[in-house]
This record gives structure tokens, C-alpha cells and sequence, in this order.
């Protein structure tokens, strides 16, 4: 039994973080008025500094390193291609994004068609970035 291809990990990893980062920075900037707008009525804010999109940056590759680590370790048991690369981006979304929105709703933070719109967008991201992950992680 071998072990992860960590060069390939790493390449794969980076490239779905890229897919992820993008992917969010269209989406918040289309919302951005309406995000701005409902966390001012709770007395919230985003501040867009040097250290936001640092953070932003952060969090999409370890999204992007965690979803091709799942994929090597399930291509053993599903095979490798696109269909394990599906089944690792459904499990990571119903395990971290779609609990984070159903957090959202039940604290009634943003409003529940924003938070639908959000879930079906981030399902497809996180597929997609699967993809792009599980295309570049090879184990030779």
C-alpha cells in the first residue's frame, strides 16, 4: 500500500484552492451589498484589509488541501477519476459548508434564499475544485 504523492497533493491542493478562492470572490462581491447591509443591522462588520484577503487566501487552500487529501485517500477504494472526485466533494460539503449554512439559518444571521443560493454555489465550487484537484493528483 503506498502512500499520498505529496508533490502532487501539494499541486493538486493549490490548484482547487485557486478554483475555491475565485469561485468566493465572485460570489462575495455579488453579494457584497446585501452582506454589508444585514451585518450592519446587527451591528457586524467585514473590513476588506491586507489581512481579510490574507485570510481568504488561507482558508481556500486549506478547503483545497483537505479536498484532494480526501481524494488520494479515496481513489484506494472508489478508483481514481471523477467519480471519486464527486463523492469526496459532496462528502466535504455536507460536512463543512453545508453545516456552516445551517449554522447561518438557525442563528437567522442572513436570510434563508441568500443562504439556499449560497449552498447550491458552494456545492458546485467544491465539486469543481475536486475536480481540478483529483485531475492534477496522480500517485506515480
Amino acid at each position: 500500500m503506498g502512500g499520498i504523492n505529496v508533490s502532487r497533493w501539494l499541486l493538486g491542493g493549490v490548484a482547487a484552492a485557486a478554483v475555491i478562492w475565485v469561485i468566493e470572490a465572485v460570489v462575495g462581491s455579488a453579494f457584497e451589498g446585501q452582506m454589508e447591509t444585514i451585518l450592519q443591522a446587527h451591528n457586524l462588520s467585514i473590513e476588506m484589509t491586507t489581512g481579510f484577503w490574507v485570510l481568504t487566501v488561507l482558508m481556500s487552500l486549506i478547503v483545497g488541501l483537505v479536498l484532494v487529501f480526501f481524494y488520494a485517500a479515496a481513489r484506494t477504494r472508489f478508483g481514481p477519476g471523477p467519480r471519486t472526485a464527486v463523492i469526496v466533494g459532496v462528502a466535504f460539503y455536507a460536512g463543512s459548508y453545508l453545516v456552516a449554512l445551517l449554522g447561518y439559518q438557525m442563528i437567522g444571521l442572513y436570510p434563508t434564499n441568500m443562504l439556499f443560493t449560497w449552498s447550491l454555489i458552494g456545492l458546485v465550487e467544491v465539486i469543481a475544485a475536486s475536480f481540478v484537484g483529483a485531475w492534477l493528483y496522480k500517485e506515480d
